[in-house]
């Protein structure tokens, strides 16, 4: 596993961005195949997408033989409602990117049966022959997509029940009343991320402190499902200063000393 501590948020997200336009640019000249792209909603990726949207308008990268998929949906809430995540990805990326709308895959959360809406979606990945690249973050319980505490780290795309946490943390996109938060959504599963041929989380803040020394630090344990990534061939953990709080000293030296290292020999 591979963690870069970056001093902000700001750093963070364009070191990221610039590592997803490098991945998406070198496969391009590789082969024609499309590059098959996993990705998240919620605030931490979002000063992400904003730099890829800078990236694509400034002509360094192109989305048009880029195929991505989402890592989750809420179910009952309508695809136009204002927090659907539907709603966020088009709002906040897709919109003002190059991507062929047919390329762009979330689950639908309205299905009339969801059950087979989530076989449908692993099919598909498999049908593309994998994801490349699966970006994602990490709830302040240590969930990723919406494994929740508990979840079986070989889990698949499924329905998934929201604990309260969960629920508590997203209420601050629905003007703070819970009651108006889903509390059922879709999710891919641990298991479905780990098949990824990459993965990089993104973590920011005193918040997700402790969630990253359980991913970092401690044990891989279904109760913190990010800590699965300790199981993956090729993990990425990127952070902001706020991010490493409760990790070890020694911890944080290393991994900085490791990339001070890295950026000697890439020269």
């Amino acid at each position: 596993m591979r963690l870069m501590i970056k001093t902000d948020y700001s750093g963070m997200s364009e070191w990221v961005a610039h590592y997803v336009v490098q991945k998406i640019n070198n496969h391009k000249a590789e082969t024609d195949k499309p590059f098959v792209l996993g990705l998240p909603t919620g605030s931490t990726p979002l000063g992400t997408y904003k730099a890829l949207i800078r990236y694509c308008n400034s002509g360094n990268v192109s989305f048009n033989n880029v195929i991505t998929f989402n890592m989750d949906e809420y179910v009952g809430i309508p695809k136009n409602h204002s927090q659907s995540y539907h709603t966020f990805m088009w709002d906040n990326l897709f919109s003002k990117i190059d991507i062929e709308p047919e390329n762009v895959n979330i689950l639908d959360g309205n299905a009339p049966d969801l059950v087979k809406e989530c076989e449908d979606y692993e099919h598909k990945i498999n049908a593309y022959g994998g994801i490349d690249l699966f970006l994602g973050g990490i709830g302040s319980d240590g969930h990723i997509a919406f494994n929740e505490p508990g979840s079986s780290l070989s889990s698949r795309t499924r329905l998934k029940t929201l604990n309260n946490k969960t629920v508590m943390d997203n209420a601050r996109f629905f003007d703070e009343d819970t009651s108006q938060v889903p509390t059922v959504a879709l999710t891919v599963g641990v298991g479905t991320i780990l098949d990824a041929n990459e993965v990089l989380l993104l973590v920011s803040g005193h918040s997700k402190a402790l969630a990253l020394r359980h991913i970092i630090e401690e044990p891989i344990n279904h109760m913190w499902t990010g800590s699965a990534l300790q199981l993956h061939k090729k993990a990425i953990i990127v952070c902001d200063d706020d991010a490493t709080h409760e990790l070890r000293v020694g911890t944080v030296r290393y991994f900085k000393e490791l990339e001070e290292l890295n950026s000697v020999q890439e020269i």
